[in-house]
């Protein structure tokens, strides 16, 4: 077990932007760009799918929040609650995007497009600031 020097400064961490807003505003943009790009394409469709994609993806995170909030409120927070949850969730999203994309293929696959690139946009406007907050310290 390795501890600090008792003489050294406390490790402060930055605060998470919890805040689904600016992911919401950067994949809604998104949308609209590939609505008009697909529409342009003659697949219109895809554009609509992949928006359905990034609602998907906001909504996943915004039950992630709700579960991890849930679950840390109790004196005693337990994983059992959080893993189940989190199973569930993801499955029901990946059936529905499977679904989506088997059904109406090729436009389809535009679900899977969407949920990929919002869980990128959503990782990243966590990661960035939180590691901006971290380089401001050292």
């Amino acid at each position: 077990m390795t501890t600090s020097a008792p003489d050294s400064a406390p490790v402060y961490y930055p605060e998470i932007p919890l805040s689904l807003a600016r992911p919401a505003i950067i994949a809604s943009v998104l949308a609209v760009v590939v609505l008009v790009i697909s529409g342009f394409l003659g697949h219109i469709f895809f554009g609509v799918w992949f928006a359905a994609g990034l609602v998907l993806s906001l909504l996943n995170a915004k039950m992630v929040q709700a579960s991890v909030g849930a679950a840390t409120a109790s004196d005693t927070p337990r994983k059992k609650p959080v893993v189940l949850n989190t199973a569930v969730r993801l499955g029901l999203i990946t059936v529905a995007a499977l679904v989506i994309a088997f059904f109406f293929r090729p436009d389809g696959l535009g679900v899977m497009f969407g949920l990929a690139l919002c869980q990128v946009i959503v990782v990243l406007s966590t990661v960035i600031p939180v590691m901006k907050g971290l380089r401001k310290q050292s």
